[in-house]
């Protein structure tokens, strides 16, 4: 067999067990769940029997848990078994829930293989999403992750850094409920907006030791992190990207490009207040890519001003009034309080 052939051929191999390995933990993700959401039925049925639920908490909780255990080991204490009451009490109205508890009781395989596409989402992450009381904001982390492929790690830093809230705050009251329905949908070039943005990952210290370059080196570094920061859609494109006119050079410190709204999106970065001069060169930059860059099939280039500190009256009174291409937004190198964002969304 010629080399080239035996490539083919150890690539398919490997593709086919790959794929179904992710298919084995994609089906035994589909059962734990159906299993958990049943036992929760379960024990629903069994408290409105006629008993107290402080009594039923205390007493066959309990008595539950220690049997589960005995007969399969650790997973079912009193405190995981409640949440697996909590979970069929709060998804009881799913319908791909209700359709994954049909597991074991019809054609198994044929159900998991039709569920296996539209349902992503492992026990953990639900544990994880069981944990927000806010409805809509829990529904809204529920399609991110299933639409994004999140990790739970990846879903409890969104969570932690109020990526519903941050993003909330750009948008009306159709907005956010649109979010909440919805999840992220980029229409319009606002949507991609978070205020503010965090960038704890870069483990930069809250000071003023470190300069721009710090910064962009830092982001650079950690771009994949970056980049989910950011949002939906974004490809890295360059950074330090030269623009030459008449003899003078200017570089723009990074440089995206979003196939979601399918325009250039070029973000400088600024360590200190934001000033009318930063919003000035902003604007030669977004003017240069509209014109000499970008294909007249694609949308208007959005520029994007990462700074320590704000200026709102500086940004009005610089930019028009119908100004849809330029955006200020502050950066911060720590987790914001969810509870601040919420009462500046109240």
């Amino acid at each position: 067999m010629k080399p080239i052939e035996q490539q083919k051929l150890f690539r398919s191999v490997q593709e086919l067990i790959e794929k179904a390995q992710q298919n084995i933990v994609r089906n035994i993700n589909l059962i734990m769940v159906a299993t958990h959401f049943q036992i929760g039925h379960m024990i629903i049925e069994d408290e409105q029997g006629g008993q107290t639920y402080a009594a039923y908490g205390s007493a066959t909780m309990r008595k539950l848990s220690e049997h589960l255990t005995t007969s399969f080991g650790r997973g079912y204490s009193v405190d995981n078994l409640e949440l697996m009451r909590v979970f069929y009490l709060e998804y009881r109205n799913s319908e791909s829930l209700s359709r994954i508890s049909q597991i074991g009781h019809t054609n198994s395989e044929s159900l998991i293989r039709n569920l296996a596409t539209e349902f992503a989402l492992s026990w953990t992450h639900y544990v994880r999403l069981l944990k927000i009381k806010d409805r809509n904001e829990r529904k809204f982390y529920e399609l991110e992750a299933v639409t994004n492929n999140w990790s739970v790690r990846e879903l409890q830093r969104q969570v932690n850094s109020s990526y519903y809230e941050r993003l909330a705050l750009s948008r009306d009251k159709e907005g956010m409920r649109k979010l909440a329905q919805e999840g992220q949908l980029l229409e319009k070039s606002t949507d991609i907006l978070k205020s503010p943005v965090i960038l704890e990952f870069l483990d930069l210290k809250e000071d003023n030791r470190y300069s721009e370059n710090d910064l962009e080196t830092a982001i650079i570094n950690k771009l994949e992190h970056f980049m989910l920061e950011l949002g939906k859609g974004f490809l890295f494109e360059g950074r330090q990207r030269r623009i030459s006119l008449d003899g003078n050079h200017f570089w723009v410190d990074l440089v995206f490009y979003n196939r979601l709204l399918n325009c250039f999106v070029l973000i400088d970065l600024k360590i200190g207040r934001l000033s009318h001069q930063d919003i000035g060169q902003m604007q030669m930059y977004v003017n240069y890519y509209d014109r000499k860059i970008k294909k007249a099939d694609e949308r208007p280039t959005l520029g994007i001003i990462l700074c320590k500190e704000d200026n709102k009256a500086v940004v009005e009174f610089t930019l028009p009034l119908n100004n849809e291409q330029i955006f200020s937004k502050e950066y911060k190198l720590f987790l914001p309080s969810k509870e601040e964002l919420k009462k500046q969304l109240e």
